[in-house]
């Protein structure tokens, strides 16, 4: 486990760690090389992506939390799911689109019957989940732990 003493509180640097070695085992799972993209909007603004692959279209955004999300959490995958919508828009609608979450208990609530799930199978995004070793995993529990207020 990941010593932390010298993080502040609300530091979500184990997350963002635990989100790259996600999209790493999503480029395993489906074969191809994800990488962060900025997709700029036609109005000028722009969003960034956690992970992206020209060929085969791939778009997608990670989740890192361990254990069901709470009620402003599940509007944040909502959220992310909007994101995916938006750039699939521009980057082609043909993309195949990837909420990916690093627990199956996280996820739960985004794959059975909940306005949510029904949301992302009709937007065509999936669902799935990166399988992490148990010693990260322990290690998002303290971040979140240490964040929660």
């Amino acid at each position: 486990m990941i010593d932390e003493p010298e993080l502040n509180p609300g530091d979500s640097r184990v997350q963002r760690n635990a989100e790259l070695t996600m999209v790493a085992w999503l480029e395993v799972e489906l074969g191809c090389k994800l990488e962060p993209k900025r997709i700029n909007l036609p109005d000028g603004s722009w969003l960034a992506l956690d992970a992206f692959c020209k060929e085969p279209l791939i778009i997608c955004e990670a989740w890192a939390h361990q254990g069901p999300p709470k009620s402003a959490q599940k509007m944040k995958i909502m959220n992310d799911a909007m994101k995916l919508l938006a750039a699939r828009r521009i980057v082609g609608e043909h993309a195949r689109a990837i909420l990916l979450f690093a627990d199956d208990e996280a996820a739960s609530r985004f794959g059975r019957k909940t306005w949510h799930a029904t949301a992302l199978v009709e937007s065509r995004i999936e669902v799935m989940v990166a399988r992490l070793p148990d010693e990260l995993r322990a290690d998002i529990r303290v971040a979140q732990t240490r964040q929660y207020r």
